[in-house]
């Protein structure tokens, strides 16, 4: 199942204001709204991590630190739209900081997550029906892509994980990161790429 396309204009401006009602709610003093960001971003914030990380454990504290810096910080948040964007450079500057105090790596092993919008990374994604062959090969392309992704330079397995994992349109991406958009989707291409020749020189085909 594909997750929800949050590239749609309507779906994102919609998505934008209720962000920014919350975090005005928030400045207000308002404690309820709180929880129903939390609620709403846990899991996507999770995903990004464990992809660039594989521990389950720090994966969760790192979500954790992220919303509690989101309601410590809530009165630096400037209404925009752009709540997104803002909550997930405050994950990636976590995940940056965790990693370098971890190891001398910019990035440890990525695996796991939304499918990608090529037909051969759609694949890693289970469809209700498949057949036991069809998953066994799902799982034996899960693990390839596993060994693949920590292959990618920093920059570009950011930007992969960011937008396929995390779900953020590539303006999001871009702002997170301080590039430019098509910087941006100039990293998202070159990993798709290698990624792409990798997996078929082992023997994936679309």
């Amino acid at each position: 199942m594909r997750r929800t396309d949050m590239n749609s204009p309507n779906l994102a401006t919609d998505t934008a204001d209720e962000d920014d009602g919350l975090m005005i709610r928030l400045q207000e003093g308002d404690r309820q709204a709180f929880p129903v960001l939390v609620n709403k971003y846990q899991q996507s914030l999770l995903n990004f991590f464990y992809s660039n990380t594989r521990d389950r454990q720090l994966s969760e504290d790192l979500t954790q630190d992220t919303l509690l810096k989101v309601y410590d910080q809530a009165w630096d948040y400037i209404p925009s739209r752009r709540f997104r964007g803002w909550m997930f450079r405050v994950a990636r500057n976590l995940l940056i900081d965790s990693v370098r105090r971890r190891t001398n790596d910019a990035l440890v092993q990525a695996v796991w997550g939304q499918p990608d919008e090529t037909p051969l990374l759609d694949t890693l994604s289970a469809d209700e029906g498949d057949s036991p062959v069809q998953t066994a090969d799902r799982s034996e392309l899960t693990r390839a892509v596993d060994a693949l992704l920590p292959s990618l330079p920093e920059e570009q397995l950011l930007t992969f994980t960011l937008h396929h994992f995390a779900g953020l349109s590539l303006p999001e991406v871009a702002e997170i990161l301080e590039s430019s958009v098509a910087t941006t989707k100039s990293r998202l291409r070159l990993a798709r790429e290698k990624l792409r020749e990798e997996l078929e020189a082992r023997g994936f085909t679309e």
